[in-house]
């Protein structure tokens, strides 16, 4: 449920069910860190809206290299994969 924050109009509350077992491990890591829970969870809200913004910011920039006709031969990605992950 998203709601205004009567105290910050201009924050908003959103409810979101965890089950036990992340609420438990949700509570030792803010309290380990000697932070409020919140804070933890508008911590991994901001990290996945930043990460999903950048991914999709790389799937259009490789898109419009391939529009472009700016393609990596299998082989060369064969080799970068071998390279970095030998064995």
């Amino acid at each position: 449920m998203l709601t205004l924050s009567p105290r910050l109009p201009s924050l908003l509350l959103i409810d979101v069910p965890l089950n036990p077992d992340l609420q438990a491990k949700l509570g030792r890591l803010a309290a380990q860190q000697g932070r409020a829970s919140e804070a933890l969870v508008v911590e991994a809200v901001e990290r996945m809206v930043s990460y999903h913004e950048w991914f999709l910011r790389e799937v259009d920039k490789g898109l419009a290299a391939a529009d472009r006709g700016e393609l990596v031969d299998h082989g060369e990605v064969r080799k970068m994969i071998d390279e970095r992950y030998p064995g």
